[in-house]
Formats: C-alpha cells, structure tokens, sequence
C-alpha cells in the first residue's frame, strides 16, 4: 500500500492491491462500527425521551444509514490523502491534515439533508428551490457545526486507527526482510565455513598421499581411490547444511581408513557401530575438521601409538558428540603438545570453523569444549537432539 521498497513490477503491483484490500477492510469495518454506534444511539434516546415529547429530534434509521454511506467515500479519500502525505514536515502537515479532517467533517450535514431527499423525508425541488433560506434559519449553523463536531471525533479515531495500522505494516515488512536478509546472511557464512573445510582437507591428504608415492605406489593408487570416494561425500556434505550422524560418521569412518593406509603401524580408531547410531540430523561435516585435528596432532611429535575415538550419547533432548585422541607427552608436559593446536596452524582454523558453524546454527544452544587430559586431548560438542524423522528444512529452521 504505502511501501517503497525496489522489487519487481508483478511484485509491487500485488503488494499494492494487497495492502489496498487490508485499507479498504479496515476503513470499513471501521465505518460501519460508527453507523452502528450513531445509529443506535439515536434510537434508544428516542425511545427514552418518548414519554416526554413526540418532537422528533433525530432523523429514522434509514436516513442516517445513508448519510454515513454517502460519507463513505470522502472519508476513504480523505484516510489515503493523509496517510500519502504522512506528518513531516509538522508545519506543513498539521494544518494540512486539520483541513482534511474540518472538510469531513462539514459534509456531514448536507449529506444528511441528501439522505433525507433521497428517502423521501424532505422534497428534493423543495429543498432545492428553499436552500438559501434554511441556511439562515435560525439554530441551522448550531446544528451544523454539532453534526461536524461529532463527525470530526468520529474522524480522528478513524485516523488513528489507519494511521497506526500503517506503521504496524510497515514494522512488520520491516521485520519480514531483516529477517530474509539475515537467513541469507546466515547461509551465505555457512557456504562460506564449508568452502573453508573442503581445501583444508584436501590439502593434508594430498600431502599424506605424496609420502606414499615414492616408497609404496600400490598403497598410493589406492588411497587415490579413496581419496576421490571422500572427495564426494565432501562435496555431497558441503551443499547440504544438516545431514544425518549416520552419514556424518561414515564420512570420519573413510577419512581415518585412508589415514590408517600411511600409518597402519600406529593409527588404531574406535568409532560407535553403526546399530548405536540414533537418527539424528547434525550439521554437515561438523566432525571432520575435529577429527582431523586428532589425527595430525596427535601423529605429531613423536613415534608411539594413537588411538582415536568418536563416542556418541543421544540424550532426549540433547546430543553429544566427543572426540578424543593420545598426544605426545614431553618433559615439558602433556598439556604443552596439546594446547598448540588451539593457537596456531590448521587445528586453529579447524576449531575456530566448528565454533562458529554452532554459533550461526544454534546460537547459544550449542557448545564446544577441548580439553587436555594426561596423554590425550578430547574436543566435546553438545548441541540439540534434532529427531531425524524431520525434514532437513525442518531441521534448520528448529535449529535456528
């Protein structure tokens, strides 16, 4: 109705008619609440007073009924007139709308002695021919300026009632597009974490193949092969924002197999069987940065053993997820060789990527913790428990 905002023609066209049925609703339900009001009243005060005098001191029911209707369009013209000029600048608007309202408001009688012609109350030629006169009837201004008076409170409530209806739609449009701008905003930083993941991958496998291809090139055909599989369940993963856990482990389940074809000798992995695998929808390649993390910094500064494990505990209303993973323990101290990832290089971004993915998909309903305990270090993410029974629109939208 009264919006401004750069779409389309179609578009604006059917905004326009839309917001012009909601004025015209209004304005008329409006309307007729206050023929209703005046004429009621002036029945039910006729009836009291009719033991008293037979003088009949307002006009029937349908006179006044037509009066209002006939009004009808002035004060539809008059709303649209004021709201297209709104009340800035005030010295301008104020008097301006004061003369929209007294010009209502004057109608309202000679729509009432129109009413009264076309009801047959009075002769419209005799009312033609003797309307000089009545105006200087005596009492003929009161009754005129107490018809507009009426009339104008009539007016400013109407107006009010337009008026504030007018800026709850432009509040609510207002909130409609902040809130279309921000699901874009959110889903373009999500596009933007998942392209982050897909060459931090790619890169640390590429350079775990290039150590194979010179001393064992079976094992790095193979793990080509493997790699080419992962690559698709990333690009897979990366157009999607929720997919089930199922999924989301057997991504981590491939990814540390083709870790396991360098170091078969040190890499041993725990992962829960798929049968105690609850449905659930996480968000899309959540763990793998983790688990990546685990297995490049926990192989990092010395030559023993490496476990890593992924747990998984589906609470009702919550799910928890935890990876953990034995790290080199230095004279200086277990939490030494640990903490490092969080400062610097890839586990940095890996972690900080995971932070940030719960922030825009769960806002504070979802944690991350990471930790040192003696020999291993464990990253815990707890966000809701989303049924995987729903669709994955479903899904964010309850996520969000």
């Amino acid at each position: 109705m009264f919006r401004r905002a750069s779409i389309g023609v179609p578009a604006r066209l059917m905004t326009a008619l839309s917001g012009n049925r909601q004025y015209l609703g209004i304005v008329c339900l409006f309307w007729l609440y206050v023929t209703l009001s005046n004429v009621l009243y002036a029945r039910s005060f006729g009836m009291g007073i009719a033991p008293v005098t037979t003088a009949r001191l307002f006009e029937p029911w349908p006179v006044r009924a037509i009066q209002h209707l006939l009004l009808l369009p002035p004060l539809l013209a008059s709303y649209w007139a004021s709201l297209q000029m709104g009340w800035r600048p005030r010295w301008l608007a104020i008097p301006t709308q004061v003369v929209l309202a007294a010009a209502f408001a004057a109608a309202a009688y000679p729509a009432m002695i129109v009413a009264m012609c076309l009801t047959g109350e009075v002769d419209l030629a005799h009312a033609a021919n003797h309307w000089p006169e009545h105006i200087n009837e005596p009492g003929m201004l009161s009754l005129w300026v107490a018809s507009a008076l009426g009339f104008l409170i009539a007016y400013g409530f109407g107006l009010a009632l337009v008026t504030g209806f007018t800026i709850y739609s432009r509040f609510r449009d207002t909130e409609l597009r902040l809130a279309a701008l921000e699901r874009q905003w959110s889903a373009a930083r999500l596009a933007a974490l998942r392209m982050q993941l897909s060459p931090h991958t790619l890169f640390n496998l590429l350079h775990t193949i290039r150590g194979q291809i010179d001393w064992n090139p079976a094992t790095a055909q193979s793990m080509v092969v493997q790699l080419a599989d992962l690559l698709r369940r990333l690009l897979s993963a990366g157009d999607r924002d929720f997919s089930t856990l199922a999924e989301e482990l057997q991504f981590v389940r491939a990814y540390l197999e083709l870790q396991q074809q360098r170091f078969a000798d040190r890499l041993s992995i725990a992962l829960p069987a798929p049968a105690d695998v609850p449905l659930l929808w996480v968000p899309s390649l959540i763990l793998q940065p983790i688990v990546e993390n685990a297995v490049v910094h926990g192989l990092a500064g010395h030559q023993g053993p490496v476990h890593i494990g992924v747990s998984v505990d589906g609470a009702p209303q919550s799910l928890c997820l935890e990876v953990t993973n034995t790290v080199a323990v230095s004279a200086a101290g277990a939490r030494t060789a640990a903490d490092a990832p969080l400062r610097t290089g890839s586990a940095g971004i890996g972690l900080n990527n995971v932070r940030e993915r719960l922030a825009v998909q769960f806002g504070g309903g979802a944690s991350l913790e990471a930790g040192c305990g003696t020999g291993s270090w464990r990253v815990r993410i707890v966000m809701p428990a989303l049924n995987g029974t729903l669709e994955p629109r479903a899904v964010a939208a309850a996520g969000t």
